[in-house]
């Protein structure tokens, strides 16, 4: 049996994430059956072609070249959230994505798309890639679920509304390429799910072109604002601040439990657990409710942060 997570961010929480990794391989005694990596997701920026979380700062070929590198030799692909919906055919050209997509272009690695000017795309200049469809395509319609499962993606990532509606879940013909998001920290059924998520496309172009045309210059992220009223709800938006305890909460959110006990048997195998912009204390309390024995959760978590500790990723006095 595998039970196989994708991870969040490989570039801002390379080290952090490389060590969670290392431990789990080290000391597999600690989790729970079949636990596996199957990769690590997110985006080097300033990637104009990212979505779903606005991502900032800026890493250089060398940086790209050590990540993608780090894991790949590891076995881990990884895989680009290029889910901006807001894409034109004037950012295909964007110098830093094809700048990394050229880098990481081995065979391994993977990219979740959900403009179809881009998908497009990657799948004509980049054939090497394996593709993801997007859980912000908002696909909730169960024949229309069971459609993109049926295309040519290597994962589909269901809307995370769906996730206990286990009438259409069984109807999905390969539920092996599917993907379920299980810590959700957006509201169930969220009116502003689709709007949110061109806002925050719109702000990571403006970023990236910001720091190509100024790159020691800061953004500014109040003008950006002015310039776009309709943003107000992205910004007064607190659901990505939920910690992970806050999260059990909500009506989409799935236990460890169910996973072996109800998905696995019905045939799903991947799992996403969200956290591109937590802290890494919140990050790595998912990490363990999910893929640690519940025997060993004190355990475990000792081991992860005397490890983080040691390797300088969190700073405590003495």
């Amino acid at each position: 049996m595998k039970v196989r997570f994708h991870l969040p961010d490989f570039s801002e929480k390379f080290k952090f994430n490389l060590m969670f990794i290392t431990m789990l391989e080290k000391s597999p005694e600690l989790f729970r059956e079949g636990v596996e990596i199957a990769s690590v997701y997110g985006v080097f920026p300033p990637s104009l072609w990212n979505g779903g979380r606005v991502k900032y700062g800026k890493c250089d070929k060398d940086y790209v070249r050590l990540i993608t590198k780090t894991f790949n030799d590891r076995g881990i692909p990884l895989r680009f959230t290029f889910t901006n919906p807001m894409i034109e055919k004037k950012h295909l050209s964007d110098e830093f994505c094809n700048m990394v997509m050229h880098i990481a272009d081995n065979g391994m690695n993977e990219c979740i798309v959900m403009s179809p000017i881009l998908e497009d795309y990657i799948r004509k200049n980049y054939p090497n890639y394996k593709l993801t469809s997007s859980t912000c395509k908002r696909i909730t319609d169960p024949d229309l679920v069971c459609q993109e499962v049926e295309k040519d993606y290597h994962i589909v990532v269901i809307d995370y509304d769906l996730n206990h509606d286990f009438e259409t879940l069984e109807r999905i013909p390969d539920k092996s390429k599917c993907e379920i998001l299980v810590n959700a920290c957006c509201n169930p059924d969220c009116a502003h799910r689709s709007h949110h998520y061109e806002i925050i496309g719109l702000e990571q172009i403006a970023y990236a072109n910001h720091v190509r045309k100024y790159p020691n210059a800061p953004f500014d992220q109040d003008k950006f604002t002015r310039e776009h009223p309709e943003s107000q709800y992205e910004f007064s938006c607190d659901c990505m601040n939920r910690s992970l305890f806050k999260v059990k909460d909500l009506s989409c959110h799935i236990t460890p439990d169910e996973i072996w006990e109800k998905y696995v048997p019905m045939g799903f195998n991947q799992f996403k657990i969200e956290g591109r912009t937590s802290d890494i204390f919140n990050l790595a309390e998912h990490y363990l409710y999910y893929m640690a024995k519940p025997e060993c959760l004190d355990e475990a978590r000792l081991i992860l942060y005397r490890n983080l500790w040691k390797n300088g990723i969190i700073n405590v006095n003495e």
